[in-house]
């Protein structure tokens, strides 16, 4: 009993950290747009630090790993496409909008795809929580195009986050298909990213890195590279194996709300009623996806 009990609460303090982590990405990479690094400068820092981590585990067991042109897609989609639209979506809208259409929008695009690619149907209850999500992107692109708001080029922003969102969700599910394991997923999108993305960057990408402070390197390096790659991933399987995967997706629900909220004192970027009933109805419907998924 006491083993078990300290097994759950292990798994619970895993699962709030890890949903820490997913908030803190949002709002630390939103901040960069206030400091000198570009999002191809950001993007470089992601895939050097956990790529240079991660390559001694994809060596060690390179024989399990699939063949070179799944790694390729796996790495063009979880890794190069994921940080690349998402970096320059933060350029253009606000924390409370990555927040819906990053973490909030994966349920809803994640069933999509499974369906063209699996064939997967989700149950009454899972399509009612999908459809809550739609209700809330809908929100969230109501305000990035109308003009009366005065928004200006947000609407970039959202189309780039959704951009984001469609490749983490096609990695998500060809994961599956081609059954990767977790950390062997981490290594590929790390690793392999880094050997296509660093000869580009390091020729023909913009780049400001040596003309950014240390500090700021320092903080983007580590937080992209490191906590929200590498300590995040062993902190969620850690709490999926603790308290379950219903309801660590259940927490992983509260990433939109507690970076909309956040972003108020933090980056002082109001919230609007849009973007707020987005955040709401994108929870409420990952909360109830995740409970059907379970049944």
């Amino acid at each position: 009993m006491h083993k078990q009990q300290g097994s759950d609460l292990r798994g619970w303090l895993a699962a709030f950290t890890a949903v820490g982590i997913w908030t803190g990405f949002i709002l630390v990479t939103r901040y960069s747009e206030r400091g000198t690094l570009l999002p191809t400068d950001l993007a470089a820092l992601r895939f050097f630090a956990a790529g240079l981590i991660m390559l001694p585990w994809l060596w060690a067991y390179r024989r399990r790993m699939p063949s070179l042109p799944r790694m390729v897609l796996l790495a063009l989609c979880g890794g190069l496409g994921y940080a690349g639209f998402a970096y320059h979506g933060f350029a253009f809208a606000p924390a409370a909008h990555a927040a819906v259409l990053l973490p909030g929008m994966m349920p809803f695009l994640v069933a999509l795809v499974a369906m063209a690619l699996l064939g997967e149907r989700p149950s009454r209850q899972r399509t009612i929580g999908l459809g809550i999500i739609g209700a809330g992107m809908l929100c969230v692109a109501v305000e990035g195009i109308a003009p009366g708001l005065g928004l200006g080029q947000t609407w970039r922003g959202d189309a780039l986050f959704v951009a984001a969102s469609l490749s983490w969700s096609i990695f998500t599910v060809l994961l599956r298909r081609w059954q990767v394991q977790p950390w062997d997923a981490v290594a590929i999108t790390a690793s392999v990213s880094a050997v296509l993305y660093l000869p580009l960057y390091l020729t023909v990408l913009p780049r400001q890195l040596l003309e950014a402070p240390l500090s700021e390197i320092a903080l983007q390096g580590v937080y992209q590279g490191f906590l929200a790659v590498i300590v995040a991933m062993v902190l969620f399987a850690r709490a999926v194996a603790g308290i379950g995967p219903t309801r660590m997706g259940v927490l992983m629900a509260l990433v939109p709300v507690a970076a909309s909220l956040l972003a108020v004192p933090v980056l002082g970027e109001p919230l609007t009623w849009l973007a707020a009933s987005g955040v709401v109805l994108a929870s409420s419907g990952a909360i109830l996806a995740a409970r059907a998924q379970a049944r």
